[in-house]
């Protein structure tokens, strides 16, 4: 038999509690290992390792080179020091270790918390393993959250990278100094800015001089930063000079929780809104004096000029790309009409062919393209008929819902029985043989609540779909039916983004792809 030995160490194994646990490291797996192997007389296929990973990491490099030789049956065997090791997630331990490993013929042990796929009984165990680790994650994370938090309101830096213009202070954590040379570029945008240049403009006087922009800079200065590479990505841009004008970090007000992660399983992060950021003034040396930084706040007030001269946002205003570089189009005005153009064209030489448009045309192909789907899928009489939802309906959905409830509670219930069970094993209170007997009835419960609150799940579902679908249609046949002019609130309720080529010099045909949010 062909064991591959698999062992991962992580940064928060450094700060256990006990001495034994401190001691623990990637060659103490290893031996541990190799020990056990030899003693069952297992042939060692390799030793897969990942050092300072998380187990909620999916992309360390060993875990990955392991699943891609299980995957070819390269060894008949993963050894382990604990599950936990492998992976904390749940959804990977079912994934893995209870549905492809025995497809692949590959046969999982643990030798701490006795995970084998190959003894009869043992999946229980290794279910309530998973969902210790998958609670242990929960917990960790929500932990960080809150020191990061903390942190974050005291004014300390948590950022993996300074700021364009700073440092970290390398004698005192959390803290930023000047970056001289990147500080005197910062100072150069905000002076050419207040002397009336354009922040196109701007940004092509610096690529003209070869100037980094920021994340070439950081490259450039050995850091681990490691940004998407994409045509002309070193050049700097419309709105790299843009979100410089406006950040309040350059006159000495550190601002932090611009974004959040989606959940504590994904490193996807998303913007939060500017009431929900952190800012604390006067923690680090100003790059921008006051007197500086309220002149080009004011030019930014005075410049900011909206397509509609209504003072709302322009119609258009973040929606369009280009479809060659893929970059924002920014808007222009000539003789009382406004255009959407390619920004990059104007940074550097050469850098884009530069798509264009009206903004008139591009609203007159828009409502065509609105028509014709409304056309395609709505019909007035089938809407007719799917709106008769009657008063039986809306009861069976109300008594779905308390008996929805009534599962859920049973549900958290058994959840936290074989916590508490958990407990009184690791306290030494029950055996495990006994834990697993105890745990053994409120999983067969829990499992037959989840078959029931599925399937009470999907009636409510369907029930809704069937509302939704009334209720859409009813709102799309509302508001843009008889349409003739298109708002703001029109284009962010129906489009995600809009891609505009350049017109076809011969065919004078414009590309346009138009991403609906439906």
């Amino acid at each position: 038999m062909k064991t591959a030995i698999y062992c991962r160490l992580s940064e928060e194994d450094k700060n256990k509690k006990s001495e034994k646990d401190d001691s623990e490291s990637i060659q103490n797996q290893k031996s541990m290992l190799v020990k056990y192997a030899v003693e069952h007389d297992w042939e060692i296929y390799n030793i897969y390792s990942d050092d300072d990973y998380t187990g909620a990491d999916r992309n360390r490099p060993g875990f990955n080179k392991l699943l891609a030789d299980a995957e070819t049956h390269k060894f008949d065997i993963i050894l382990c020091k604990s599950q936990s090791r492998f992976t904390r997630e749940l959804e990977l331990v079912e994934k893995y270790i209870h549905d492809l490993f025995p497809i692949w013929g590959i046969r999982f042990i643990s030798i701490t918390d006795n995970a084998d796929t190959a003894v009869k009984g043992n999946k229980k165990a290794r279910q309530i393993n998973g969902l210790i680790n998958e609670w242990y994650l929960e917990d960790l994370s929500e932990n960080i959250r809150s020191v990061f938090k903390a942190k974050k309101e005291n004014g300390v830096h948590i950022g993996a990278f300074a700021l364009y213009g700073y440092t970290k202070d390398p004698d005192k954590k959390g803290s930023l100094i000047i970056d001289d040379e990147a500080a005197d570029v910062v100072r150069e945008v905000f002076n050419l800015f207040t002397q009336g240049y354009g922040k196109a403009s701007i940004a092509r006087i610096l690529n003209d001089r070869g100037i980094p922009n920021p994340t070439e800079y950081k490259r450039q200065k050995g850091l681990r930063y490691s940004p998407a590479r994409s045509k002309n990505s070193t050049l700097w841009r419309y709105f790299a000079i843009s979100d410089m004008l406006v950040n309040e970090m350059y006159i000495g007000n550190m601002v932090q929780g611009r974004y959040k992660s989606v959940s504590y399983k994904s490193k996807i992060n998303k913007p939060c809104p500017k009431d929900e950021w952190v800012i604390v003034g006067g923690t680090h040396e100003a790059i921008i004096e006051p007197e500086l930084w309220n002149r080009a706040q004011e030019l930014i007030k005075q410049k900011t000029k909206p397509f509609s001269d209504t003072g709302k946002i322009g119609l258009f205003a973040g929606k369009v790309r280009c479809m060659n570089c893929g970059y924002i189009m920014v808007s222009s005005k000539s003789r009382d009409k406004h255009y959407l153009k390619c920004g990059t064209k104007n940074i550097a030489k050469d850098s884009c062919i530069g798509s264009f448009v009206s903004v008139a045309k591009l609203e007159e192909i828009i409502l065509e393209e609105l028509r014709k789907l409304i056309a395609e899928y709505l019909n007035k009489s089938e809407l007719a008929r799917s709106l008769e939802l009657n008063a039986k309906t809306q009861s069976n959905i109300e008594k779905h819902e308390k008996t929805l409830q009534t599962y859920r509670k049973k549900f958290d219930d058994c959840s936290k029985a074989i916590r508490d069970l958990y407990l009184d094993k690791s306290r030494g209170i029950i055996t495990e043989e006994e834990f697993i007997n105890f745990s053994k009835e409120f999983h067969d419960e829990k499992n037959r609540l989840e078959r029931s609150i599925k399937s009470t799940q999907d009636e409510i579902t369907e029930i809704n779909e069937r509302l939704k679908a009334s209720h859409d249609k009813s709102t799309l046949l509302d508001k843009y039916l008889e349409v003739q002019k298109l708002t703001r609130e029109h284009i962010d309720a129906l489009i995600d983004f809009i891609y505009v080529g350049r017109k076809n010099p011969e065919t004078r045909e414009l590309p346009i792809e138009i991403h609906w949010n439906f």
